[in-house]
């Protein structure tokens, strides 16, 4: 399709540039990368705390200030198409950066928020015709990164049992503090709106609540962080600091191309690991077919006692006689005539 995107062999990709309308969190009045872009074209350059405005004000956002939520840059010298992997490719370095320093924010971990965004990617290739289909791609990949993110499992893993060290700056060190202080859906709200810059009706549907349930949870993490930071931060300040936080440290994604060779590769081990259950199944199941009994045996019944038997009694003292034939049996020979010739009486 010559005009808002590519068509690929599962579907249109939407591939529409920077001259697409402007973000989600551009016309509502509350802060977002808009508000950092606005806040360069000011005579102050400083932040909230006295220091230099970053020029990475904009980094929790993919889609920058003048681009649509759902718009995904084209490939470099592509063609008329673009195939599965070259718009995989063109989604992955358009959203991996912004993605892994959102979940650094939710969950202060570097190392878990590169594997939550790999695994978010992964996901999206195995699941492709959807994701090609779907409007807003990006949006698609952050939900599934964000949900590996808060996963309550990662407690129970050994590694992330410690915590990371946190930031150098105390100021980013308290804030990272009143972040991971937040219960994960309200953290999330607050990443979304106030980091990324998403408008109240689509966080309240990233995080499946309703508009008035993420307003309230907004509010309480917004009393909470001004509580526990020792400067105060307007919604402004907020979002730039947010961003300062993401990006200090490593925060360099991986190559699209490992990405898409682990997913494969994870992809057939579970397929073989399918396979071998289901074979291991019908063996067992066969097995069992073969041993079992083909008719009903009753089981043996316990063992009663029985009543009424009189004691065996014990012999009495022996006669003359029987006395006397004892006596010539223990005389006699164990073989011979004697015992097989029988006496006349």
């Amino acid at each position: 399709m010559p005009g808002d995107g590519h068509e690929s062999e599962h579907g249109p990709v939407p591939v529409r540039g920077p001259e697409s309308g402007a973000g989600a969190g551009s016309e509502r009045g509350a802060p977002s990368s808009g508000g950092a872009e606005s806040g360069r074209g000011r005579s102050s350059r400083t932040g909230g705390r006295g220091r230099r405005r970053p020029s990475w004000a904009r980094a929790l956002r993919p889609s920058g200030l003048n681009r649509a939520p759902g718009a995904v840059p084209a490939a470099r010298q592509a063609g008329p198409y673009l195939t599965p992997a070259q718009a995989f490719d063109a989604l992955y370095a358009y959203c991996a950066p912004a993605l892994v320093r959102q979940a650094y924010l939710l969950t202060g971990r570097r190392d878990l928020a590169h594997e939550s965004v790999e695994r978010a990617f992964q996901r999206a290739w195995d699941h492709w015709p959807e994701v090609a289909r779907d409007p807003d791609p990006a949006g698609w990949v952050r939900a599934a990164a964000h949900d590996w993110a808060l996963s309550p499992w990662h407690r129970f893993r050994r590694r992330y049992r410690h915590p990371e060290p946190p930031p150098p700056d105390d100021h980013d060190r308290a804030l990272l503090d009143a972040l991971l202080s937040l219960p994960p859906p309200y953290r999330r709200t607050l990443v979304l709106y106030d980091g990324v810059g998403l408008d109240l009706p689509d966080t309240a549907a990233e995080t499946e609540a309703s508009t008035r349930a993420a307003a309230g949870r907004l509010l309480y993490a917004r009393e909470v962080l001004a509580e526990r930071l020792p400067e105060p931060a307007g919604p402004r300040e907020l979002h730039d600091r947010l961003a300062e936080l993401a990006s200090s440290g490593r925060t360099r994604a991986a190559e699209p191309a490992a990405v898409r060779v682990g997913g494969e590769r994870r992809a057939r081990l579970w397929t073989r690991t399918a396979a071998a259950v289901t074979v291991v199944l019908i063996g067992s199941t066969a097995m069992t077919l073969h041993t079992a009994p083909t008719h009903y045996v009753p089981p043996v019944p316990p063992g009663e006692t029985v009543r009424g038997v009189p004691p065996r009694a014990a012999p009495g003292p022996l006669s003359d006689d029987q006395r006397e034939l004892r006596d010539r049996l223990r005389e006699a020979l164990l073989d011979g005539p004697e015992r097989l010739t029988p006496e006349a009486r």
